[in-house]
């Protein structure tokens, strides 16, 4: 597609994502095409993971489904209460900080991991080594790019290092996660629930009506089906301040290239 576009004399292509594994940047380095990416209020997508971190922790899921059946038992549904647990931000970017911001306000412990020290996140975490967050805590949501570095990050071993009965969330990408381990971990209890956004191989699905394709032969077909498993077709995005800047900040990026001038979220 990078050729096709280098032969009708395109110069520059500019993702509506912050994402961009979905481009061959190598390639495009090769034959001089400029990448840019954009920017966008993050704030949207941090109310979201809060959201679905409030909806595993309360068992929103397993409430929602018992009541459409009309049964309004209580036995089976205590749930938990966000103030007395330990919640890790792995990875503090804009996303990851705002929803430490966001958290902080309901006094659970704070927990972050970062490559680096995050002078920020420090006002509200504790920054401590990647397994010893694991290890330490009852909720770990996830917020850092994809990539070879970071793909399948939380493998077997990984997710085995958590603590039993633990959260998981994923809002940023579905291949930081190897699917088949968290399954396992949550048919063997180890996971008390996860939360997700993404998934594995999403692409050809997402954003397509999909109610008369047989999708058992997809993660999403096994995990929407497990009541411990709360998941949405990655839209934690898809609010419209975030979709006007995406479209604002894609577009300008493009005009500035154009003009001459210095490109900010240039990749190449």
């Amino acid at each position: 597609m990078l050729d096709e576009y280098k032969r009708l004399g395109v110069r520059m292509v500019s993702t509506r994502s912050m994402g961009f594994d979905h481009i061959d940047m190598k390639h495009a380095q090769e034959i001089g095409m400029a990448v840019g990416h954009i920017t966008y209020d993050p704030t949207g997508v941090a109310e979201f993971t809060v959201m679905d971190i409030l909806m595993a922790v309360r068992r929103i899921k397993e409430i929602n489904a018992k009541t459409m059946e009309g049964d309004f038992r209580l036995k089976g549904m205590l749930a938990r209460q966000l103030k007395n647990l330990s919640v890790g931000i792995v990875g503090t970017g804009q996303i990851g900080l705002s929803v430490l911001r966001d958290l902080s306000g309901f006094g659970c412990k704070l927990y972050y991991w970062n490559r680096s020290n995050n002078e920020e996140a420090n006002k509200y975490a504790t920054r401590l080594g990647f397994e010893d967050l694991l290890q330490r805590c009852d909720v770990v949501s996830i917020h850092l790019q994809y990539n070879s570095y970071t793909h399948h990050l939380f493998d077997a071993e990984k997710i085995g290092m958590m603590k039993e009965g633990s959260i998981l969330v994923n809002t940023s990408r579905g291949g930081l996660i190897d699917t088949e381990a968290m399954i396992s971990a949550l048919e063997s209890g180890h996971l008390a629930s996860v939360a997700l956004d993404v998934v594995e191989n999403e692409f050809d699905l997402f954003y397509y009506d999909c109610r008369d394709k047989d999708l058992s032969n997809y993660y999403v077909g096994k995990l929407r089906g497990m009541p411990n498993v709360i998941y949405s077709h990655h839209m934690a995005y898809y609010y419209r301040e975030a979709v006007w800047g995406m479209v604002y900040n894609s577009i300008l990026s493009m005009k500035q290239f154009d003009e001459g001038k210095e490109v900010p979220l240039r990749l190449i």
